[in-house]
């Protein structure tokens, strides 16, 4: 056989190979690295270069150094996921930069981090001023994460205490001008439903690039031609109007009529919408 078509042959089992190990040894192979992860995508790397180009080497000796090497990956994850004193001593443990608004500076030195490297980390972090950040820790991945002082944390409804409505995710329901029926399905809807909903905004299904339905309800579609405008749905400020008519209404009913009773009912139903309207008002206005 020539050369150049072993190396192809060598090359294409080395590369059916590796995914298949990289499939058993999980989804943190690609995320950030610890130590022993980084030395092992090295050492898998090399070892598959080899089986692809040491053509003078037997192949099936390269592959069964990929399998006990993965095996050994795979039982050392398996005695960190059992034991924490395994984990210290393998990956080692999250160190403390910053704390109480105070740097840490021998904890720098231990990590081999210069000043001006964790500020550069801070700046990833949008926080430009060290006096502002209360606790950061370098991760054992090497990741920094920070905890900003109380005074400057960003603002949330919680803090500020405003109802929210609780976030479910949207569902993709148009792929290239296509429907998706199972996310449609999922909603409860239908595809005559979303004929209507297109209808209302006047736009047609094989101009419509993405279609997303949120949990409101509401579609949100973006089309192949960036010149339309599509018109916000509107429903909720509709329904938030009607509301506030009845109430309106029932408001000038009790000054209306002489009937105490009625009055009374008309008073007391206009303040319970009033509070509704008002519970209703982080939806209505979503």
């Amino acid at each position: 056989m020539p050369d150049w078509a072993e190396v192809i042959i060598r090359t294409v089992t080395a590369v059916l190979f590796l995914f298949i190990l990289t499939r058993l040894l999980g989804k943190r192979q690609i995320s950030q690295l610890s130590f022993f992860e980084y030395i092992t995508g090295i050492t898998i790397g090399d070892l598959a270069a080899t089986v692809s180009l040491d053509i003078e080497s037997k192949w099936f000796l390269g592959i069964i150094s990929l399998s006990v090497w993965v095996l050994i990956c795979i039982s050392i994850e398996f005695l960190e996921i059992k034991s924490k004193k395994a984990r210290d001593l393998i990956d080692s443990s999250a160190t403390v930069l910053i704390k109480d608004g105070k740097i840490l500076e021998d904890n720098l030195k231990k990590e081999k981090l210069t000043n001006e490297e964790l500020l550069q980390q801070l700046r990833k972090k949008s926080v430009f001023r060290a006096a502002e950040v209360e606790f950061a820790l370098m991760e054992v991945s090497g990741e920094i994460n920070i905890m900003l002082k109380k005074e400057y944390q960003p603002l949330t409804p919680s803090l500020l205490g405003v109802k929210v409505a609780p976030e479910v995710e949207p569902q993709t329901i148009i792929l290239d001008g296509v429907i998706m029926e199972e996310p449609l399905a999922t909603i409860g809807r239908n595809i005559n439903w979303l004929h209507r909903e297109l209808e209302k905004i006047g736009v047609s299904l094989d101009n419509v690039f993405l279609g997303q339905v949120d949990a409101f309800g509401g579609l949100y579609v973006d089309l192949y031609d960036d010149q339309i405008k599509v018109p916000e749905p509107q429903e909720r400020a509709v329904l938030r109007a009607d509301l506030k008519k009845i109430e309106a209404d029932l408001e000038l009913f009790s000054l209306g009529t002489q009937n105490k009773e009625a009055k009374k009912m008309y008073e007391q139903s206009s303040i319970q919408l009033k509070q509704i309207i008002l519970d209703l008002e982080y939806l209505l206005t979503r």
